[in-house]
Formats: C-alpha cells, sequence, structure tokens
C-alpha cells in the first residue's frame, strides 16, 4: 500500500484511491504512525499530539478507539497496527511512505560523492515535497511539531543540491533556485554562503557582498551574533577575489595550508576544533568529508595552523615523517585516540573514564612543555622538539587541560543535528545551532543543550525538542 504524507494525506491501493479514517483524528493518529513507520510511538505521545499537551480525561479510551478503527479499514489491505506495552506501531511490510522515501533519498544522496548522482537522488527527494505536510488533515499546530526533521532534511536536500550543482559549474541555477529559499531562511548560514559564492562565480561580486552585510545585520539584529568563521571567509574571499572560490569540484568551506585539507575554525578553541569534523561524528552513513585527519601531515600542519605550534616545529615534523612513516602513524592513531576520548568528555560531564584518559595525557604532555617569549613579548608553554613524532599528541593534550580547567568550559554546546555533532563555546548563552552552519539551525529551533544527537527517527525528533 502507498501512503502519501508530503501534502493532503492519501492512501491508495495499485493506484487507486482508498478512504481511511472518517475522522480526522484518525487520520492524524496514522500520519504519527507512519512517520515513525516500524517504530513504537507511546500513546502518551500520541495524546499530546492530538490535543497538543491539553487532553481530556478521556484521551486514552478515545486513542484505543481509533486505533481499533483504523485496524478495521487497514486490515483487507495487509496493513498491521501492532500493539507493544504502552504504544502503537505500524508494520513496514513492504508498504510505501513517501516522508520515509524522502529522508531515504536524502541520506543516500549524503553518501554519495558523485555531484551528478547527488543531484540526481536530491531531484526526486525533493520533488516528494507537494504541499505542506499531511495539508488538510492536521491543523498548523500539529504540523509544525510534526514537520521540523521533513522541514530540515528537505533545506538540507536544498544545501547538498546546491553545493553539487556548484560542483558541476551550474552557478546560474543554483542562483535561481536559492535566492527564494535565503529570503525565507535568512539566518541559515549555510544556504548564504552558497548563494554568495554562487553569485561570484556569475560575476556578481556586489550582490554577494550586499546579501553578506542584509545577513550578517539580520544575525546581529535578531540573534545578537556575527557571522559565522565560514561565511565570514567566503566574505573575505570575494574581497580578494580568491581564485579558490572559481574552482569546481570542490567544497566551498575547504581550508588548503600546506597542500592539505583542514576544517572550518568554528569552535572558538583548538581542543574544540580538534575535535570538530566537516560532516560530524554521528551520521551513519559518514557525510562525505567527515574524517579530516586522514595522515600524519594534516596533523602537523594543523597544529601550527591553530597555534599550537611554530613554523619550525612543523616543518620538523613533516621531516621526521618522511622519514619514520611507521612512527607518524603511530603517533596518529593516539592522536585519533585522544581526540575520541576528548569528544566523549567534552560531551558528557559525567564520563569520568574519558576525563581521566585526558588527564594522563595531558599530564604527559606538561613534562615535554618549554615556556618561551613570543614574538609579542608575552610568554607561553610550547611543547619541546625533544617529543619528536608525538609533538601535535601533546600539544592537543596540553590545550584541552587548559579547556577543562576554564569556566568557558562550562559553555561547551554540541549542535543536535544528527548529521552534525559540532562543538562550540557559547558564552553569550544566545546560540541556537552550529555557528559554521555545517546542519544551519533555524532561529526558531530550541537551543543546543549538550551533546546529544537526535535521534534520526521521524516523529522522535519531535519528542527531544
Amino acid at each position: 500500500m502507498e501512503f502519501l504524507l508530503l501534502g493532503a494525506f492519501e492512501a491508495r491501493q495499485d493506484g487507486e484511491p482508498v478512504e481511511l479514517g472518517s475522522r480526522r483524528q484518525e487520520r492524524c493518529i496514522l500520519a504519527v504512525l507512519l512517520l515513525d513507520v516500524g517504530h513504537l510511538v507511546s500513546t502518551d505521545r500520541l495524546i499530546d499530539l492530538l490535543w497538543n499537551g491539553d487532553p481530556p480525561a478521556s484521551a486514552r479510551g478515545a486513542v484505543h478507539t481509533y486505533i481499533g478503527r483504523l485496524r478495521a479499514s487497514l486490515g483487507p489491505y495487509q496493513v498491521r497496527i501492532t500493539t507493544r506495552g504502552d504504544g502503537y506501531l505500524v508494520e513496514p511490510d513492504g508498504h510505501r511512505v513517501d516522508a520515509v522515501e524522502f529522508v531515504q533519498l536524502v541520506d543516500r544522496a549524503a553518501a554519495t560523492t558523485e555531484p551528478a548522482e547527488r543531484v540526481r537522488l536530491l531531484d526526486r527527494a525533493l520533488a516528494l515535497r507537494r504541499s505542506p505536510l499531511l495539508a488538510g488533515t492536521a491543523d498548523d499546530v500539529l504540523r509544525e511539531r510534526l514537520d521540523g526533521p521533513l522541514e530540515e532534511r528537505r533545506l538540507t536536500g536544498v544545501e547538498l543540491r546546491a553545493e553539487a550543482r556548484l560542483a558541476l559549474g551550474q552557478h546560474t541555477r543554483v542562483v535561481t533556485e536559492l535566492t527564494p529559499v535565503v529570503g525565507r531562511h535568512p539566518t541559515r548560514e549555510h544556504l548564504v554562503a552558497t548563494l554568495m559564492t554562487a553569485l561570484y562565480r556569475g560575476d556578481r561580486q556586489a550582490d554577494a557582498l550586499r546579501l553578506y552585510r542584509r545577513t550578517r545585520r539580520t544575525l546581529v539584529d535578531y540573534l545578537g551574533v556575527e557571522p559565522g568563521d565560514r561565511l565570514r571567509e567566503v566574505h573575505r574571499r570575494i574581497l580578494r577575489a580568491d581564485h579558490r572560490l572559481e574552482r569546481t569540484g570542490r567544497p566551498v568551506y575547504e581550508v588548503r595550508v600546506r597542500g592539505v585539507s583542514l576544517p572550518w575554525s568554528v569552535g572558538g578553541h583548538p581542543a574544540l576544533e580538534f575535535c570538530n569534523t566537516f560532516a560530524g561524528w554521528g551520521h551513519q552513513p559518514p557525510m562525505p568529508g567527515a574524517e579530516w585527519l586522514r595522515g600524519y601531515r594534516t596533523l602537523a600542519v594543523w597544529t601550527g595552523h591553530v597555534g599550537l605550534a611554530d613554523e619550525v616545529s612543523v616543518g620538523r615534523l613533516l621531516d621526521l615523517a618522511r622519514r619514520n612513516p611507521v612512527g607518524a602513524n603511530a603517533a596518529l592513531d593516539e592522536a585519533r585516540a585522544l581526540r575520541a576520548r576528548l569528544y566523549a568528555c567534552l560531551t558528557d560531564p559525567e564520563d569520568r573514564r574519558a576525563f581521566d584518559a585526558v588527564a594522563r595525557y595531558a599530564e604527559e604532555a606538561a613534562k615535554t612543555l618549554v615556556f618561551r617569549r613570543d614574538a609579542d613579548g608575552r610568554g607561553r608553554w610550547w611543547p619541546d622538539l625533544t617529543a619528536g613524532l608525538r609533538l601535535p599528541v601533546h600539544a592537543v593534550a596540553w590545550s584541552a587541560a587548559e579547556l577543562l580547567a576554564d569556566p568557558r568550559r562550562l559553555t561547551v554546546r554540541a549542535c543536535p543535528d544528527e548529521r552534525c555533532g559540532w562543538l562550540f563555546l557559547d558564552e553569550s548563552g544566545l546560540r541556537r545551532w552550529c555557528s559554521l552552519a555545517t546542519c544551519g539551525r533555524s532561529a526558531t529551533d530550541a537551543p543546543c543543550q549538550g551533546a546529544s544527537a537526535p535521534s534520526g527517527r521521524l516523529a522522535g525528533w519531535t519528542q527531544t525538542r
């Protein structure tokens, strides 16, 4: 059987429409179950959604009655609603749900690195959205509560498709597609940065700069924050007529130092940057470019790029790595192990084992530090070259120790988007999304409350908001 939720609620069998449920509440319950097809939805959740937190005393009995009627009408079409504990689920059984297909297509597109294939998949996905979710069935309040994850994935799809079109040299089409979307989502920095790049490639530098100024005013006036690093970097490159913005086939967010790709600096502290990747930690399958720490050369260059080692040390490390690749790989593995422990420690303050592991790295690093005078006359601790290939590990461990001892540690947040997970400092308490707009949270989303990424299930996501 086929269920269409991305527009007017319809059910079809062999292409023919099927009438399901004479009451709006019945169709709404079925829609909630279908959005989470194959997963249990509690009765309390159904009651909360159906009556928006103000249920009558008879609500539980009414839900039971509605489920019974739905079973009767769906039975002839082999659609099973199963009771488990204090909840219900629709068994998948090969039935097609357009909302589920939409999510799967977007995720497949995110997992492919071939721009043309990504565009093809996203064209299919975005075409499934016919009109507002459950048009004519759900009221505005229920639709807003249910549509959050779908709308987020739709915008993700728009972003991914725009980037793929840029890689294919289709900047004119990107401008046409993104201009109205950015107008509706003016604080979504990922979209703005991509549109600015497309405008620049179309010889519309002035329009790109005007868009930046307008976006900055919006962010400052309504959210009290400046644009994130990515948007500022695109702005700087446009001002400098940077040739890197002209190149296709390479992400616009890429930072190139000494010939290697490094992630954007978004967290506000080197220890956070070390944990952050292009696309986050939690997404399965991993997003393209999710692992930035691919080789020891990248680790060494990054250590100098964020100021944890001087250029002389970086050059020495690169030379040592060329002469001792086995030792370099061992140091890289150690750095990755530290990164995993540090991420766990920063995202879960109660994880004592992770904290103790980072502490051991920091204690070892402290034995190799030297106190030197900087060019500006101030003194600072530097990892000594006697550490050899392990110098970057010591540098990161010491930086992590400084952060963990800093009151700002309490302001570390993790972007809650399931495909992100970037860490950042939120000293103002106003930040509501990843500052780089890797995922691009909207201004109306709930603030980040920690590191737990939401479930990938559709209806389940709304429970965490």
